[in-house]
């Protein structure tokens, strides 16, 4: 059982691509590709060959449905979200359109993911404002240490739904009601959870989310999502692309130029929006993750996570700790820290993880089960016994 009591779907491994001998516990860097939506590039690529099948309608239907699949994930309106295809892309959008001031802030976490980082601090030292930055709290909460910073200089709170190098979680609930108290937008970039993990958008209220889709959403890379609250639909997009402007359907029309743009947040998408490859593969893992269920991909996964870092424990490493994680990955930390060479350690024992900061990071899915937690424990113990 999950926390909100949805069941687990048990190991969905058949559904992928995976060898028998390898356990591939590296979600949050790179996920593997359903066999559905390797099916899908395949005959994607084929389409494409005879692109007299391709009519002016194709160009919008694959957007279209992308778009409604990804606001069913998130739980939000389709008429919000704009196609795009990085985090630094939709953020540099956010950072255009939201009110920053000479003297205010942006408040990011310490360690905090570079793209959200960098668009941010751009936007800053062009209006005069700050980044202000929450140090990582010693007892790994981060809520409270968040909520320790948010005061009336601060006009946007930049916080992902857990820390991307070990799953720490921000309680958004808690977080936007304290940014909407001094009035600070607060900016959600949910790539390191949003389809392993709930999001509920009416009770956070943000004013943006973001998420890239080859992690949790189970997507190819370089193509994401972003979604805007009704107030910030209306702003100034990154391009001018063709297709975000209203009429673009009819191609005898497009030598008459208009001001006026697709409604909702469509003005944001990206150039090139319908892409033939990637849209049919990033729909076909939009259906799965839909069909699925997102409360029960969490109770799958976190069953597993509980598991690693009960073993991580009992070898002496110290997990996240389980009331300040988000339940889907877990950073592992060791005593004296982890040896340079871990992860590169492990592989060459086709067991997959990552390092990121301090802290040894294991973000599994589906297709991991019991066998997998035990591969990784036998892994780590011997890897322990060359730092001892």
């Amino acid at each position: 059982m999950g926390r909100a009591g949805a069941v687990g779907l048990g190991c969905q491994r058949a559904a992928f691509d995976l060898p028998g001998d390898v356990t591939y516990l590296n979600c949050a860097t790179l996920s593997p590709s359903l066999r559905a939506v390797t099916a899908a590039g395949h005959a994607a690529v084929d389409a494409k060959a005879r692109p007299w099948g391709i009519g002016p309608p194709d160009f919008f239907a694959g957007p279209e449905e992308a778009r409604a699949l990804f606001a069913q994930v998130l739980g939000a309106d389709a008429d919000g979200v704009a196609i795009v295809p990085a985090v630094s892309y939709s953020m540099a959008t956010a950072a255009a359109n939201l009110s920053l001031g000479a003297g205010r802030r942006v408040l990011v976490l310490a360690e905090e993911f570079p793209s959200p980082y960098y668009a941010w601090k751009v936007a800053a030292d062009r209006a005069g404002a700050e980044i202000a930055t929450v140090p990582r709290p010693a007892d790994g909460d981060w809520t409270a240490a968040v909520l320790g910073h948010i005061d009336e200089r601060v006009a946007v709170v930049s916080v992902p739904n857990c820390h991307w190098t070990d799953g720490g979680l921000v309680d958004l609930v808690r977080v936007g009601a304290a940014a909407r108290a001094v009035g600070a937008a607060l900016v959600v970039d949910a790539s390191q959870s949003l389809g392993a993990a709930p999001l509920d958008v009416e009770a956070v209220r943000p004013d943006v989310v973001v998420a890239v889709g080859y992690k949790w959403l189970l997507g190819p890379y370089s193509l994401g999502y972003a979604w805007f609250a009704p107030r910030w639909r209306d702003g100034v997009p990154r391009e001018e692309n063709w297709m975000a402007r209203a009429g673009s359907e009819d191609f005898t029309g497009l030598v008459d130029y208009t001001d006026a743009y697709q409604s909702g947040a469509r003005r944001y998408d990206m150039g090139e929006v319908a892409n033939f490859l990637h849209l049919p593969m990033s729909i076909a893992a939009l259906r799965q993750i839909r069909d699925w269920g997102v409360p029960r991909i969490a109770a799958t996964i976190r069953e597993l996570v509980d598991a690693i870092a009960t073993d991580a424990e009992a070898l002496g490493l110290a997990p996240t700790p389980a009331a300040h994680r988000l339940g889907h990955m877990v950073g592992l930390r060791f005593p004296a820290g982890a040896p340079p060479d871990l992860a590169k350690r492990l592989a060459e024992a086709q067991v997959h993880v990552s390092v990121r900061g301090d802290a040894v990071r294991v973000a599994p899915h589906v297709y991991n089960d019991a066998r997998d937690v035990a591969r990784l424990r036998d892994a780590l113990a011997v890897s322990l016994q060359f730092t001892s």
